[in-house]
């Protein structure tokens, strides 16, 4: 994992557990997810559309027998579904947004449910320019519903109306490789949340798609 994001996110950890240092690590949290985008960002200057639909590892087990393209949607989707629909009980951004006509994307899953060329072919249909415009939307949104929450909300459970209301979104497959997110995610605190989706999920697909990438240029 690289060092300097692995550290803000030990940091950041320790920063929400405290009630002295919540606020400073909300601010830890918008500086490596500020960092994390920054290294996304520099991908379109490197990457051809085709890229973003490659999968070089396609026999791999990992975050990185993906797509860059898929890895984006998936990222930012699973963090519009816990923002919005768990967390703050509003609507999702790319309702809101109308971001799945605007990308071309054919489900408004997380895509736990695609595989190998299911994955590359779903990347194929998605307008690259448009996910962009939707994940940088969604991180503005979550960092705005991070600083308006309180050191004691940390500790509030997903309640079960959230749950529910989850469930009838139908945005997670009922697929097996799929539907346990939603008790993976509701039997977690807000804390726990912010943690993983909002955090440590960033970090982990990333640096697969690093690997992807570096796998690309080296084939070039």
């Amino acid at each position: 994992m690289n060092k300097d994001w692995s550290e803000m996110n030990k940091t950041l950890r320790l920063q929400l557990k405290k009630k002295d240092t919540f606020e400073s690590g909300v601010e830890t949290l918008t500086l490596l997810r500020t960092n994390l985008m920054d290294t996304i960002d520099s991908w379109r200057d490197i990457l051809t559309d085709e890229d973003y639909c490659s999968i070089p590892f396609i026999n791999a087990k990992g975050y990185h027998s993906k797509t860059v393209a898929y890895s984006l949607w998936h990222i930012f989707r699973i963090e519009d579904i816990v923002a919005h629909t768990l967390v703050n009980g509003d609507d999702q951004i790319l309702f809101s947004g109308g971001y799945q006509k605007k990308t071309g994307s054919p489900i408004i899953t997380t895509g736990n449910e695609l595989v190998k060329e299911q994955i590359a072919d779903f990347s194929r249909q998605l307008n690259i320019d448009e996910l962009y415009a939707y994940i940088h939307e969604v991180k503005k949104s979550t960092e705005e519903i991070a600083r308006n929450l309180s050191f004691d909300d940390m500790k509030r459970p997903v309640t079960d109306e959230r749950k529910a209301a989850l469930e009838s979104l139908n945005v997670v497959s009922k697929d097996e490789e799929a539907v346990w997110l939603i008790d993976y995610w509701c039997d977690k605190d807000i804390r726990g949340l912010i943690q993983m989706p909002f955090s440590r999920h960033w970090i982990m697909h990333v640096e697969a798609c690093l690997r992807i990438i570096n796998k690309l240029k080296a084939t070039h």
